[in-house]
């Protein structure tokens, strides 16, 4: 074989092994890295996150995987009709619609998006099947109702009568300034970490109260209300919306995460950025919520008075978020 043919051989066989390097790497990383055993646990916003850690935790506490458990979780939450501002019961836009919005992301960084769909209760699972069933990420209004009824899910009524009776009685001023931690604790965002160490996220929401027609929030935008990276942690937002938008602000915890903060030390930049960029910050509230390959949890937020609930396997409990504006 002579030396011209020898070394050509080489540097073909070099650059297939370099070009196929960072595939199989990513991949790797990806399916194997943190694959050993660790404690499950799961977070999520508001003091209605307790009802939903407690379906979360039975999937959890069974070996189950952390996006079935975040599922089951936020079902909980967007079923019950006493929760004002997710799913079933939540409070209509100015014209009397409801309106929800939801996302979910697995281990492997597949998503799954619907926005401003109606009559349905569950959005999350529409959600889901997106990420599982189409080449999409998200399907907005009527499509997104059209998928879900197409794939097993009812038509039902969303407006209660409770609802119905306090959207006419804020007709009859139509006056909209929304309530720090009141009106604007409008999500529920969830992060969960399996046996295995993996992390999957959900959120979702009917956004603010009396909207505008067509108004979304971040909840159900990938790297806004949330986001996952199973080689780092995940991060859900909560609060007004369109602040969390503007910075991409669940991506940026994640990202920051990456850099090597804790995922306190990166929620509490994030809202810095935010409280730096908005005007009128005594006005508005905005909360992150995060977690870290290790288990590691962090939280922070404008003002007093954001919470979260935690369960891992000493129990299920709420915690105070620290704030920036004392």
């Amino acid at each position: 074989m002579s030396i011209k043919k020898s070394r050509r051989e080489f540097l073909a066989k070099t650059l297939f092994a370099t070009a196929a390097t960072p595939l199989l790497v990513g991949k790797t990383n990806k399916l194997f890295a943190n694959s050993t055993n660790t404690t499950p646990i799961v977070i999520s916003t508001w003091d209605h996150g307790m009802a939903a850690n407690v379906g979360a935790w039975n999937v959890l506490s069974k070996g189950g995987r952390s996006l079935d458990a975040v599922e089951q979780g936020v079902r909980i939450t967007e079923s019950d009709p006493n929760v004002t501002t997710v799913g079933l019961g939540s409070a209509p836009d100015r014209e009397g619609h409801v309106t929800l919005d939801a996302c979910i992301m697995n281990e492997y960084g597949d998503c799954g998006s619907v926005a401003a769909i109606e009559n349905i209760v569950n959005p999350i699972s529409v959600a889901r099947m997106v990420m599982e069933k189409t080449p999409h990420v998200m399907l907005v209004g009527e499509g997104a109702l059209q998928f879900a009824l197409a794939n097993g899910f009812k038509k039902e009524n969303l407006l209660t009568e409770k609802a119905e009776q306090e959207w006419k009685e804020w007709l009859k001023t139509s006056q909209y300034k929304p309530i720090i931690n009141i009106e604007n604790h409008d999500t529920i965002g969830m992060l969960a970490m399996d046996s295995q160490g993996n992390i999957s996220g959900a959120c979702t929401t009917s956004g603010l109260a009396y909207k505008m027609r067509g108004r979304l929030g971040d909840s159900p935008i990938i790297g806004a209300g949330l986001y996952v990276d199973n080689e780092v942690g995940g991060a859900c937002a909560t609060g007004l919306g369109e602040t969390v938008i503007r910075q991409c602000g669940s991506f940026l915890v994640v990202e920051l995460m990456r850099q090597g903060m804790d995922p306190t030390s990166a929620c509490k930049e994030v809202v810095g950025r935010i409280m730096r960029h908005e005007k009128n910050i005594q006005d508005l509230q905005v909360g992150f919520l995060a977690i870290n390959k290790q288990g590691v949890i962090g939280s922070y937020a404008i003002h007093a008075g954001f919470n979260y609930a935690k369960h891992d396997k000493s129990g299920n409990k709420m915690v105070d978020s620290d704030f920036a504006l004392k």
